[in-house]
Order: structure tokens, then sequence, then C-alpha cells
């Protein structure tokens, strides 16, 4: 029985090992073997380069700058969506009438598609008959005119916005389960001890938030790095590479210069900062689980 038992759990196991090994673990380790090579994605004729790939990238003037708004896009990515989806959890988490009507407006961003969000937020953005430039001119009376995306100062912190605004509804659903977490008791204690919604809010539910924000803030860091199609709808990494991101810049080399090893290596770099992340998040929740057993 036992060895019918260990046959079916091979059987069923295999398929799904089979398929996560032919489309991650290969083209993972492709990646890898590639970034040693001068491979240029048709030929045959390639060679091994060794660290030269990697040698180029550090001193990539392009790749430094994709490195800072990298690092721009993650802060950004971490502050804005997790304070507002903090900040509509607790909004709604009150007796407001039709908080789940509310709750379910607030979290249908997340249900589309990055091209839909991007081809939105453009609409948004037009200088000329756009929403945003709109309500500026209702509240200034002059119109401005303003080319969000097409300026090097606004294009890559106007699609972080619309990022987060994506992002926002999955960070409200994450405190809401917090926040259900939370006992009365507690609260009804800080309350009867004069403090106010703020201090409350503040020393109680804030503290007890914290599995609920680290899961939030890692999965904003993590979505944020690999985040590749909003922006490729939204500005393709420009004008003149100002909202290029690491992700943006590797998809360049690779497929519109055809330098698969490069871009291979910025990629290595990219799953590096990943795993890191995910590696510490993974402290930070079997931190969270021996502080709560």
């Amino acid at each position: 029985m036992k060895q019918k038992e260990r046959f079916w759990r091979i059987a069923l196991l295999f398929l799904p090992l089979a398929v996560f090994g032919v489309f991650v673990v290969w083209p993972l380790l492709d990646t890898f073997y590639y970034s040693f090579t001068n491979w240029n994605g048709f030929s045959r004729d390639y060679r091994f380069v060794g660290l030269d790939n990697f040698a180029g990238v550090v001193t990539d003037r392009l790749f430094t700058n994709a490195t800072v708004n990298t690092l721009i896009w993650t802060a950004l990515a971490i502050v804005l969506p997790t304070a507002g989806g903090l900040t509509l959890a607790l909004m709604l988490d009150t007796q407001v009438p039709g908080a789940k009507a509310f709750k379910s407006v607030f979290y249908l961003p997340i249900c589309l598609a990055a091209v839909v969000v991007g081809q939105i937020w453009i609409w948004i953005y037009q200088p000329d008959w756009g929403l945003l430039n709109a309500a500026i001119t209702a509240v200034t009376g002059s119109p401005p005119a303003f080319a969000w995306l097409a300026e090097p100062e606004s294009a890559l912190y106007s699609v972080i916005v619309a990022w987060s605004w994506q992002q926002m509804g999955l960070a409200m659903v994450i405190f809401l389960a917090g926040l259900t977490s939370i006992p009365t008791y507690l609260l009804e204690a800080a309350e009867i001890e004069g403090a106010s919604r703020g201090q409350r809010i503040r020393h109680v539910v804030l503290a007890l938030l914290r599995p609920a924000t680290v899961v939030a803030v890692a999965l904003s860091v993590i979505n944020s790095l690999k985040a590749f199609d909003i922006l490729f709808i939204m500005t393709g990494g420009g004008p003149f590479h100002s909202s290029d991101t690491l992700a943006m810049y590797m998809y360049s080399e690779s497929f519109k210069k055809y330098r698969i090893g490069y871009g291979s290596s910025i990629s290595v770099i990219l799953f590096l900062m990943t795993l890191s992340v995910i590696t510490v998040y993974f402290r930070q929740l079997k931190k969270l689980d021996e502080l709560y057993d």
C-alpha cells in the first residue's frame, strides 16, 4: 500500500515539476550560461567572455541610470501602495455605509492587466484633453498642457503613480485581513484609558499589523523589481532613458540591440537583487512566527 501511495505521489508531482523545470529552471540556467558569452541571439558562433559582461555593466552609464531609477521606483513602490492601502483599510474597517462596495471598487484595479492600466493612465496624462490637465485647468483657470509622460523630469514618477494606483488594492486587502485578527478588547481597553483614535491606531493597530506590513512591503518590492509591462506601454523607458529600470534596460539590450549575453548579465543582477529581497522577507516571516508562537 505504501509503495502504491508513493507511486501516485511521484506520478502526480511529475507533470507540475516537469512544467516548472522546462519553463522556469531551464530558462534561468540558460540566462546564467549566456551571461558569460557574447551571444547575439541568432548566431551559433559565439564565445565565452567570462566576467566581461559584468565588468561592462558596472562601468555602463545607462546601467547606472537604470539602477538609480530602479531604486527610486522600488522606494516609492513601498511607500505609495503600502501607505495608500493602509489608509483605505483603516477607513473601510469602520462602519462606513457601502463599505463592501468601496472595497470592491478599490480592489478592482489589481484585477486589470497592466496593459489596460497603462492605457487608462496614458489617457489621463494626455496634455491636451487628459483628465489630469483638465482638472488642473478647472482649479487654476489656466491650461497647463504639460506632457507628463514626455518630460524627463516627470515620466518615471508619472508611471509610478499609475502602478501604485493598481497595487494599492492588494495592500488594502492584506491590511484588512490583518485588522480582522486584532482583538477588539485591546482597542476597547485603550479607549477606556482615554486614548484618542489616532493614539489607538499608532500604538495598538500599527503595532499588531506588523505581520501584514511585512507581507505588503515584501510583495510591493518583489512586484516592483519585476515591473516591465506598464513601463513598456506608457514610456518604453523614455524619454532619453529617464524612465529606464533594470527590467526595461535588460529588454532593450537583449531584444533591441541583440546583445543577449550582455542583457543576460543584467538579468542575473536583477535576479540576485530580487533573491536578496525574498531572503530578507522569509527571515522576517520566521522572526514573526517565533514572536507570535
